[in-house]
């Protein structure tokens, strides 16, 4: 069956013209584009894209609660939220932010582009790719069903401390469904770690070392290692508090002669890298947003590799600075501040990197360049605020205050938030085919950037005028009141922003009917997923690119006059793949990964009101892995995927299968 694909004219962005050209031909049997494809599908794009649409669900569920918490403090002494419901809406907008939105959007942009920055058909191992979706979907749900059939939410904060986290201070079931949903979620990370840290070392395309690698490749590989060591180290403390509250253990006990600390331990152990398992992918993706937009080179490209290497090193040295008011003595506390002090070291190195490739290049604001120097501007002011904290005397004094909350927020959402929306904006074309419309983009970037300095601002004054973070109302005559209110109203302002970029992509994507589409490289990018179509192609590249070296893409496009001048000596139409990819096998889908995956609630919900239904669980969870082993993993009357007119629609397939150990492999010689 040959696949042609409509080329892009040119637009203002300056992207060529190209021709319809012949993509070549496929082994594919029969195949849908509804719903029971998607729940079946291997494709890592499709994975990617599913994984981006549930996270943003929850960043939908997780700012109502922050709304909720911002109505609560508008005024003194307001009664709008009792002290125990608002205990239960903070504790789950910080789990549902970290563990539901974050983590997973990052975790789409690494299914979606690492296979395809490094030049390979898919990653190592699909149906665990799809299972750690499945399991992840399936963990976020769990923990959010607290509020129908678990007497509430989780009162405990999203750190949790033990023995506060105990059947004595929360008799609901609302810490359960928060220790068991958890680890239903680590599960996810943990195999999707494995699977991409693999694909990485082991799928690059003929000569694409490990220094050829994209900075966005080499920031989400870090992070697969962090999370890699660092999930089993709260899955142990989250296994230990399960069983104290469900089955009268003493782990966290003190009376029983266990350790008060032994949880902000554990927990910090995880805590402090998870900080850069969020941040560190919005690092990489601002490095290749902000070059493409400064029309020159990341300056530094392996100082700014191995900054974040020494970032990923050195996070599980600096957790005990949560720590400072505990107790654990002076000879620790001066330990944990000097490596506080030495972290801030590799991230202003980042810094420096992006301000220099910045300087004296040919910006252009587009809306994801104004994103990521937003983030390099937010992010830059939460470093700052958090090296405050390495002196302990300052951080005694700030550590139960709102200063922390604002720090907190200047990392996470300034320094992560705002990188994947620039990243979003950037990546758009290539996942879905059309651009985000830049006239919006430029109006929702200003409504969110205003907001959120609005809503987090205050909190720095707030917290130095002494107001406690956790409490849900304040009297008057403190001072509050005032700041307080600015910061409800910048909540209001993110919302908006928030909205309009839900409106974006709904006109976007109705208007792109009416105009070209975006071709395959509309930003002149410089990374190899833009040398493919848009929506990139079922089978990824025609045929596996050689690479010859760092950002091989722009290379293929540019070279060097008499003068040493930079020139344009192809087009992107000119160098586009024209390989005959003919009978390039897809393999096939599975319902195995999402029946595994069924399983892992009802374990929980059985856990926590009857044994019998875990043990369902747990035959459905065995019967489902029983199942997929036996199933061939290469099926020729499974359906793969989609029509002949995927590209067209803009629609990826299913391509990869469990257990593929190269690139080549999915190749029929």
């Amino acid at each position: 069956m040959a696949i042609t694909e409509q080329a892009p004219l040119a637009l203002e962005s300056g992207a060529p013209a190209v021709a319809e050209r012949p993509l070549g031909v496929f082994t594919r049997p029969r195949g849908g584009r509804g719903w029971r494809d998607w729940l079946s599908t291997v494709d890592h794009k499709r994975i990617g894209i599913m994984y981006g649409v549930s996270a943003f669900f929850f960043f939908l569920v997780g700012g109502f609660e922050a709304l909720l918490i911002r109505i609560q403090l508008f005024t003194p002494n307001n009664t709008f939220l009792q002290a125990e419901l608002y205990n239960q809406i903070f504790t789950m907008h910080g789990a549902t932010m970290i563990f539901a939105f974050v983590m997973p959007l990052a975790a789409a942009f690494a299914n979606y582009f690492i296979p395809l920055q490094i030049g390979a058909r898919d990653v190592a191992f699909p149906r665990l790719n799809a299972l750690s979706f499945w399991v992840w979907i399936s963990g976020a749900l769990f923990l959010n069903t607290t509020w129908i059939v678990g007497g509430g939410g989780a009162d405990c904060g999203w750190f949790c401390y033990a023995p506060n986290s105990g059947v004595l201070f929360s008799p609901t079931h609302g810490v359960d469904f928060f220790t068991i949903g958890l680890q239903i979620m680590g599960i996810a990370s943990l195999v999707s770690s494995i699977n991409l840290i693999v694909t990485v070392l082991n799928m690059r395309a003929p000569g694409m070392t490990l220094m050829r690698m994209p900075v966005m490749t080499w920031m989400l590989l870090v992070t697969q290692f962090l999370l890699l060591f660092a999930l089993p180290v709260i899955t142990a403390a989250l296994f230990l508090l399960m069983f104290d509250r469900l089955f009268g253990a003493q782990f966290f006990n003190p009376d029983a002669g266990a350790d008060p600390l032994l949880w902000q331990h554990l927990f910090w152990i995880f805590g402090h890298p998870e900080v850069y398992i969020i941040i560190l992918p919005s690092f990489g993706m601002i490095s290749e947003i902000i070059p493409t937009f400064s029309r020159k080179p990341l300056f530094g490209y392996s100082f700014v590799v191995f900054s974040g290497i020494a970032i990923g090193f050195m996070g599980w040295g600096v957790w005990a600075h949560h720590m400072f008011v505990s107790g654990i003595g002076p000879i620790s506390v001066a330990a944990f501040s000097l490596s506080t002090m030495f972290i801030a070291v590799p991230t202003g190195v980042k810094i420096l990197n992006w301000l220099a490739t910045m300087w004296g290049g040919k910006l252009r604001f587009t809306t994801a360049m104004k994103y990521a120097v937003a983030t390099v501007a937010m992010f830059t002011i939460g470093g700052l605020s958090g090296v405050t904290h390495s002196v302990a005397p300052a951080d005694t004094q700030q550590t139960d205050t709102y200063y922390i909350v604002a720090h907190f927020h200047y990392v996470i959402f300034g320094g992560g938030v705002l990188g994947l929306f620039a990243a979003m904006y950037f990546w758009w074309p290539k996942m879905f085919g059309f651009l985000l419309n830049e006239r919006r983009g430029n109006w929702q970037f200003w409504i969110t950037l205003v907001g959120f300095n609005l809503t987090f601002g205050p909190m720095h004054i707030l917290g130095l005028q002494g107001m406690s973070r956790r409490i849900d109302t304040y009297s008057p005559g403190f001072g509050f009141e005032f700041w307080n209110k600015v910061s409800t109203v910048g909540a209001f302002t993110i919302a908006v922003g928030v909205a309009l970029f839900m409106y974006n992509v709904w006109a976007s994507r109705r208007e792109a009917a009416h105009l070209p589409p975006p071709g395959p490289d509309p930003w002149d990018a410089r990374t190899l997923e833009w040398s493919i179509p848009s929506p990139a192609p079922v089978h990824n590249f025609d045929e596996i690119p050689t690479v010859e070296g760092l950002d091989e893409w722009w290379h293929r496009k540019y070279g060097y006059d008499e003068d040493g001048k930079v020139v344009r000596i192809a087009t992107a139409a000119e160098i586009a793949q024209r390989g005959d990819a003919t009978d390039v096998h897809l393999p096939s889908p599975s319902f195995w990964p999402l029946a595994v995956a069924l399983g892992l609630p009802l374990i929980g919900y059985g856990l926590i009101f009857n044994l019998w239904l875990a043990l369902v669980g747990g035959i459905i969870t065995a019967g489902a892995l029983y199942s997929w082993a036996m199933e061939p993993a290469d099926d020729p009357e499974a359906a793969h995927g989609h029509h002949d007119d995927d590209h067209d629609t803009g629609e990826p397939a299913a391509v990869g299968a469990a257990g593929a150990g190269s690139a080549d492999e999915t190749e029929e010689s």
